[in-house]
């Protein structure tokens, strides 16, 4: 609700909208908000995220930021996304932009998309895979004996809670990537080491 203030000019108290409340411009859509004077701009700054950043504004207009609703926004959102991901030298307000898609991408998978539960050995095999790293090297690193890993690397055990902390520190990944539970399994292995 806008409040009445009392304006100087005149001398008569003409009385005007208080536009402080006034949403900025649309700069996808060009709209300009009431309040702002012809021919000036707002300005950027941490009221208008993205502001005028020409490749923010490229991003909102290829996959603008709403809840995504179907199976084809989902794919036309993981593209834009994997896009990002591959360039790695963002700004900070394309970062942005991916933070709030990624959120909106998992909003609607959390909903919509079943995972299938990945085992502790594919789960620790395909890190290994996409990292380069040996078995050897996740011994140093976590501090998990060789004999132990190598079971859980075969399938023949399941990691613990203090292993997938390690692990999943050693790698950078979320500790709940590990934690699905399994139909008669407890979550985050039965067996201790």
């Amino acid at each position: 609700m806008g409040t009445k203030l009392t304006r100087q000019s005149g001398g008569k108290g003409d009385v005007a909208d208080d536009r402080r409340a006034a949403p900025p411009s649309d700069p996808v859509e060009g709209e300009v908000a009431p309040g702002l004077k012809a021919g000036r701009t707002p300005k950027a700054g941490p009221a208008t995220p993205g502001g005028s950043d020409p490749p923010y504004l490229a991003l909102i207009r290829r996959f603008p930021l709403r809840p995504i609703r179907s199976e084809a926004e989902l794919d036309a959102a993981s593209e834009v996304v994997d896009d990002l991901t591959d360039r790695g030298d963002l700004s900070p307000s394309e970062s942005d932009y991916l933070d709030v898609l990624g959120d909106l991408v998992e909003k609607y998978e959390d909903r919509h998309v079943e995972m299938p539960h990945v085992s502790d050995a594919a789960m620790l095999r395909s890190l290994m895979d996409e990292t380069g790293v040996t078995q050897a090297d996740v011994v140093r690193g976590t501090g998990i004996s060789k004999t132990v890993l190598s079971l859980v690397v075969n399938g023949k055990r399941d990691l613990t809670r203090d292993h997938i902390g390690v692990i999943s520190k050693f790698f950078g990944v979320n500790p709940s990537s590990f934690l699905n539970p399994v139909p008669g399994r407890a979550a985050g292995g039965a067996e201790s080491s």
